[in-house]
């Protein structure tokens, strides 16, 4: 696999901005900035800031991590009626403004419809799509976990309240250790053994997802009850998908369910793993794949 990003000798660090019918979208580069690149789509809640997990592994691989905030996180502004369809924009003008040509696509949890949507839109200009502890479908989940099934109920029925609710959990968040945040995304009796760094990232990309705006988790959680706009079936691209068998959050019988419907899917079930934890163990094995050959 030959580079395909074009290194820029006024390249910027740090948040850079690009454009989607005329609204910012903001992104961060991590890793090797001339390396192999990657687009991240974090999860729900999420923001460019989780990209910062992959950041050593990837430049000790060669491989350039881009990460953005989809709309209404972060420091992207809101755009009505936002959802895994549109992101193939976003990723286009992404990889626009980075000067990049294809890239592979690593969504993770409620990333996966919108890498898998933009793999199907995009075409050629995507690589291949990991996945890691990816959402599901409405119509493949036995059961909704409670806390998706209460988000999904608030947003549909008073966003308004939802809104508050996320505002006022920012505010404990911020105030509390970051095992407040990483309890979200582990499960009993793994909880402590996350790495400090790790949680302190965790924490980060929590905050800034309810920075400013909270109406991209709102919009999300209403998804959490429908089922996707690009069915499994119809993504023509290699995909890989990374699934820890304890993760309570997305159990790993639905998730094997939507990586067989997929045409093309090498689905690894990660023993003893949760769904923060399939995100941490996965890391070498993920960037492996995209890393230029010696």
């Amino acid at each position: 696999m030959s580079v395909t990003s074009r290194a820029r000798s006024d390249q910027q660090v740090g948040t850079q901005t690009a454009e989607v019918a005329g609204e910012p979208v903001a992104y961060e580069s991590y890793g090797d900035p001339g390396g192999e690149p990657v687009v991240f789509l974090h999860g729900t809640p999420g923001s460019r800031v989780l990209g910062e997990l992959y950041d050593d592994a990837a430049r000790a691989r060669g491989v350039r991590v881009l990460a953005f905030d989809r709309p209404g996180y972060g420091q992207s502004p809101a755009r009505d009626g936002y959802g895994p369809a549109d992101t193939g924009d976003v990723v286009a003008a992404v990889l626009d403004d980075a000067g990049v040509e294809s890239a592979g696509l690593l969504g993770f949890s409620g990333g996966a419809p919108h890498a898998l949507a933009a793999a199907t839109d995009l075409g050629d200009r995507v690589t291949r799509v990991d996945v890691v502890a990816g959402g599901v479908p409405a119509s493949e989940r036995e059961e909704t976990p409670t806390p998706q099934r209460v988000l999904g109920t608030l947003a549909g029925a008073t966003p308004r309240v939802l809104g508050g609710l996320l505002r006022g959990q920012a505010w404990l968040a911020a105030r509390r250790p970051p095992a407040f945040v990483t309890a979200q995304y582990t499960t009993d009796g793994a909880r402590d053994g996350v790495p400090d760094e790790v949680a302190d990232v965790v924490k980060r990309d929590f905050l800034e997802a309810l920075s400013e705006r909270r109406a991209g988790v709102v919009r999300e959680s209403r998804q959490f009850t429908e089922d996707w706009p690009t069915r499994p079936r119809d993504v023509d691209c290699e995909v890989r998908w990374f699934h820890g068998e304890r993760d309570t959050n997305v159990p790993v019988a639905a998730a094997r369910r939507t990586a067989d419907a997929l045409p093309d899917c090498d689905f690894r079930a990660l023993a003893d793993t949760d769904h923060l934890g399939a995100l941490v163990e996965s890391r070498g094995a993920v960037l492996d794949a995209h890393a230029p050959e010696p």
